[in-house]
C-alpha cells in the first residue's frame, strides 16, 4: 500500500516534468529552426591611414616645423546574419570579416519566402574620424504580404532612423512583383535648424546676441580695446577678426547641437509604394527595386517636416545589380543602391568590367 500511495504522489510531478521538458525541447527546436543557416561574426580590420605631413610656419622671424600625423584606419564588426544568397552572389565566401558590401541587403524582398535577419554593429576611424554604424533588420516574407522593421545608424552619412512597413504584394509575372502599403518611421527631426529663430529680417544672423544669451560677454574697455570671454570668465578673443573667424563658428556648432539633441523624436506615418524585380541566367542577371513614399500624415507639431519643407515631399530609395558575360573572357557589371529621406541622401554604387583570359 505504502510503495502504491507513492507511485500515485510522484506520477503527477513525472507528467510535469515530462510536460516542462517537452516545452523546453519545442523551444530549443525552434531556436535551432529559426537561426539555422545563419552566422555569426566578429572581426578586426585595420590599415594605414593619410601618410604624416610636414607643415612650416614663421614665429617672429623663426622657422617652426611640424608633423601632422593620421593614426591607422580601422574597423570592428560584429553581427549575425541569416540572409538567403542570390544566384549571382559570391557563394566562395568562406568567412565574413564585415567590409563585404552586400547591396542585395536593402532589397524590399529576399530570395525565399519566410523569416530573414541582419544585425549588425560597426565601429570605423577613417583618416582619424571615429563613426559608428550599426544596420538591423527583421523581414518576413509571404505570398501575398511583407513586413519588415529596420534601424539604420550611417555615421559617416549622418543619418539614423526606425523603420516599420507593412505591405500587400502582389505578383504580376514571375520576375516582377508590386507592394503597397504603409511605412512608420522614428527619427530626429530632420529639416529642423535652430538658427532660423536668430535669422535677421535681412537675412543675416544675429550671431552676437545668441552668442550672449548662451552666456558669452563682450567687453568694451574703451580706446578701442575690447574683450569676448567665454561663459567660464576667461577672454577667448581681444579682436573682432577673431570673435567672428574662429569662436563663432564653434558657438553655432555649440548651439545647434545642443538643441536638435533636445529636439524630441519625430514619428512619420507614410504610405509607401514599391516593385521588385528579378532575372537571373547564366550569362545575365537583372536584380532591381524601388520604394516611393508620396504621401505623409501631417500631425500639425513643432516638428512635422511638413512646415520645414512647406507641404507634402517625396522620399524614395531603390537599388539596382546587373551582371552580362560577353563571352567566356568579357562581363560587365553594375551595382549600386540611392536613398532619399527628408533633406538626407546617401549612395553607394560599383561599375566595372571583367576580362579573364583562358
Amino acid at each position: 500500500m505504502r510503495k502504491l500511495l507513492i507511485l500515485l504522489l510522484v506520477i503527477p510531478f513525472l507528467g510535469f516534468s515530462q510536460d516542462k521538458e517537452s516545452k523546453l525541447d519545442k523551444v530549443k527546436k525552434d531556436l535551432k529552426k529559426t537561426f539555422k543557416f545563419s552566422t555569426f561574426y566578429a572581426a578586426v580590420n585595420g590599415g594605414t591611414s593619410l601618410s604624416d605631413k610636414n607643415q612650416f610656419s614663421v614665429n617672429t622671424g623663426q622657422l617652426v616645423s611640424s608633423v601632422v600625423e593620421t593614426p591607422f584606419d580601422y574597423s570592428l564588426a560584429f553581427g549575425v546574419r541569416k540572409i538567403a544568397r542570390f544566384q549571382y552572389e559570391n557563394r566562395a565566401n568562406v568567412f565574413y570579416n564585415g567590409t563585404e558590401e552586400s547591396f542585395s541587403d536593402n532589397a524590399t524582398l529576399g530570395k525565399i519566402k519566410g523569416f530573414e535577419f541582419l544585425f549588425e554593429g560597426d565601429f570605423r576611424r577613417i583618416q582619424g574620424v571615429k563613426y559608428v554604424d550599426q544596420h538591423h533588420f527583421l523581414r518576413y516574407v509571404a505570398d501575398d504580404w511583407v513586413a519588415k522593421v529596420e534601424y539604420l545608424v550611417g555615421g559617416f552619412i549622418d543619418i539614423e532612423y526606425f523603420q516599420a512597413s507593412q505591405r500587400y504584394k502582389r505578383n504580376l509575372t514571375r520576375e516582377l512583383s508590386v507592394n503597397v502599403g504603409v511605412a512608420q518611421r522614428l527619427s530626429e527631426p530632420y529639416g529642423y535648424d535652430p538658427l532660423e529663430e536668430w535669422m535677421l529680417s535681412n537675412n543675416n544672423l544675429h550671431y552676437t546676441w545668441l552668442a550672449i544669451q548662451e552666456g558669452y560677454q563682450v567687453n568694451f574697455n574703451g580706446g578701442g580695446d575690447i574683450e569676448y570671454l567665454n561663459p567660464a570668465g576667461n577672454v577667448v578673443a581681444t579682436s573682432t577678426d577673431v570673435w567672428e573667424e574662429v569662436i563663432i563658428p564653434q558657438v553655432l556648432v555649440d548651439y545647434v547641437e545642443k538643441k536638435q539633441d533636445a529636439a524630441p523624436l519625430k514619428l512619420e506615418y507614410s504610405l509607401i509604394l514599391g516593385f521588385d524585380y528579378y532575372k537571373y541566367q547564366k550569362d545575365f542577371w537583372l536584380h532591381a527595386w524601388g520604394n516611393v513614399m508620396p504621401y505623409h500624415v501631417k500631425q500639425g507639431d513643432q516638428f512635422s517636416y511638413h512646415n520645414y519643407n512647406g507641404g507634402q515631399w517625396i522620399d524614395y530609395s531603390g537599388g539596382l545589380i546587373f551582371g552580362y558575360k560577353l563571352n567566356k573572357s568579357i562581363g560587365l557589371f553594375a551595382e549600386g543602391t540611392y536613398n532619399k529621406y527628408w533633406n538626407r541622401n546617401w549612395h553607394k554604387f560599383s561599375v566595372g568590367v571583367n576580362y579573364i583570359i583562358f
